[in-house]
């Protein structure tokens, strides 16, 4: 049977299970019947060419034969550059929707806490002596030190954009940054013409754009991974030592960032060369047969003393905030605050052997017990999720069964990318919570996933135009600009567009923050103030005390716990501040006297 047969099956397959599972919702029965009444179902619009190019597809038959590539890498620093500034233009536009509003999540105030500490030339703060259970903020250690709980990278990586007031400036740059290394990853894989859609697609990826306007530890992650990938390709290609040393300055990087990320991604690429240090081969066809021992030195080199001096700066960072090299602060603030978070299966029960008195317990007992059907459904979750935020479930399946069905041929870089993205997927398999909007912990997979599905492009049209399929090639053109299309654009009551879906998600809890900050700073009217804020119970991921790390900007937000601690004693603290009580349940204030 013809491979393009092979696959049309295959993705009517796929469609028919999401449409079953889109029916079997009664809250998207609605949408799904206006879609089908307009001629096609919402989510599953960019399979509308599959259907409309069945019987040309049924005739094609597999061609193994790629047509060459020009290399001109004049034209490749241009369109790197040209798809960079895409992506940072897609970043500026999203952050525009949410105007001057404050962050989200919980740990975008910690990374700038965080941040403001290294601009300080600090790596901690003290707690507030009289009474530091005033000022426990969410992913802030206040154990006498007070700091992030995070990895030291992110905040490197923010601090000057916070120094100039444009903190998301910075994270818009790193966007655009791994959107260039990217493409020259696609170009390291398959040429200018697979850089040239991963460069396109990467730059309009709905969840990067909306990810680079959340101060998370992701896109820095992520620019580091995406310069440890190219050079590593590099090296494999040139052998230069100079390409595995920036190689390992990347990998650096997202370690210092995202340590267990930074494994996951890298793993593969480690074991590669590994196997080619044991086995003493060069990566490089033209090569000698055999390294020498000089040249295996420095090849261990070149990739150890930059991992080493990243381990030596993480182990000193642990040991100037919690005391032991071997103790992380985001470790030590799991231990004490919300030990049911801890990562491992059946970690409920576990967290419960070690309860304290500063347990966090409303936010503590959300963790739900991992199980390995719950850490089975969550895969699911986070590779469903990773499909959609990316580019689309269909068209990425439908490039990845198309891949599969070549067998042979894949370049050494396509095996490492899809390696890679198993290999981050398994690393998070232990913890239980699936991630922000079902995927950020496996989010550094998104432009592995789009380098596979321009790969497979490339191999596609190449075997449709040598077979004589042109059209066929302007169908898969219109494959990926229809996902693009329904991923950016909003258009009632067809389909939501899945960026504006995500930026609505976002908005809301930033406009909370707002409405909060607005009130405080009205009713400080420009005197020294401090607001007691009694939170509520029935809101875990709404944390209102956000304050500067050495506690003396003009307004200070307090934690009050009813029954935990005196209100008049807190309030008697700070004789020389306004002082007022606001009750998140109900949203109501009070002026303490």
């Amino acid at each position: 049977m013809p491979r393009q047969a092979c696959l049309l099956i295959a993705l009517v397959v796929l469609v028919a299970v999401g449409e079953f599972l889109r029916w079997s919702d009664p809250e998207k029965r609605t949408i799904a019947l206006a879609g089908w009444l307009c001629g096609m179902s919402a989510d599953w619009l960019p399979f509308a060419p599959w259907v409309i190019a069945a019987p040309i597809a049924w005739r094609i038959h597999s061609r193994r034969q790629v047509a060459s590539l020009e290399q001109d890498r004049r034209v490749g620093w241009v369109m790197a550059t040209v798809w960079a500034g895409a992506s940072f233009a897609v970043s500026a536009w999203t952050g525009a929707q949410f105007g001057d509003l404050p962050p989200a999540y919980h740990d975008e105030f910690s990374y700038l806490f965080q941040a403001k500490t290294f601009l300080a030339g600090r790596l901690s703060f003290p707690s507030f002596q009289p009474m530091p259970e005033l000022f426990d903020q969410m992913h802030v250690l206040n154990e006498g030190r007070f700091a992030s709980r995070y990895f030291p990278g992110a905040g490197l990586w923010l601090a000057p954009f916070v120094a100039i007031g444009k903190p998301y400036l910075g994270y818009g740059l790193a966007g655009a940054l791994s959107t260039f290394g990217v493409y020259w990853i696609g170009w390291e894989i398959g040429g200018r013409r697979t850089a040239g859609i991963v460069g396109m697609l990467t730059a309009l990826s709905p969840g990067l754009a909306l990810f680079s306007n959340l101060l998370l530890a992701h896109h820095p992650t992520l620019l580091g991974l995406t310069f440890f990938i190219w050079m590593y390709l590099r090296a494999q290609r040139t052998g230069r030592l100079r390409d595995h040393a920036l190689g390992a300055i990347g990998l650096t990087f997202a370690m210092l960032c995202r340590p267990m990320t930074a494994f996951g991604v890298g793993l593969p690429f480690g074991a590669l060369l590994l196997w080619q240090l044991v086995r003493n081969r060069p990566a490089r066809q033209d090569a000698a047969p055999m390294w020498s021992l000089r040249q295996r030195g420095c090849i261990v080199a070149a990739w150890g003393i930059p991992l080493l001096a990243g381990m030596g700066g993480m182990l000193y960072y642990n040991s100037a905030i919690t005391g032991s090299a071997w103790v992380s602060p985001y470790q030590l603030y799991t231990d004490i605050y919300t030990p049911r978070h801890v990562y491992g299966f059946h970690n409920v029960t576990r967290g419960e052997q070690r309860l304290g008195p500063k347990v966090l317990e409303n936010y503590d007992r959300w963790a739900e017990e991992l199980t390995p059907t719950l850490a089975a459904r969550n895969v699911g979750r986070r590779i469903v999720a990773s499909l959609r935020w990316t580019l689309g479930i269909v068209p990425i399946l439908a490039a990845a069964v198309s891949l599969l069905m070549w067998r042979t041929g894949w370049s050494r870089g396509a095996v490492l990318i899809a390696a890679a993205i198993v290999s981050l997927h398994v690393a998070h398999i232990p913890y239980w919570f699936e991630g922000i909007m079902g995927w950020h912990y496996v989010f550094e997979s998104a432009p592995l996933w789009l380098l596979l599905v321009a790969e497979s492009s490339r191999r596609q049209t190449d075997a449709w135009r040598q077979s004589g399929h042109s059209l066929m090639c302007w169908w898969w053109s219109g494959l990926l600009v229809t996902a693009v299309a329904v991923n950016l654009v909003t258009v009632a009551p067809l389909w939501p567009g899945r960026l504006p879906v995500g930026i609505a998600e976002v908005s809301f809890p930033r406009q909370r923050y707002a409405d909060f900050f607005a009130a405080a700073h009205k009713l400080a009217a420009g005197q020294p103030a401090i607001v007691f804020v009694e939170h509520d119970p029935a809101d875990r991921h709404i944390d209102y005390v956000v304050n500067d790390p050495a506690l003396d900007g003009p307004l200070l937000i307090a934690r009050y716990r009813p029954g935990r601690m005196d209100l008049d004693e807190a309030r008697a603290l700070f004789p020389d501040r306004q002082a007022f009580l606001f009750r998140a349940a109900s949203r109501a204030w009070r002026r303490l006297p």
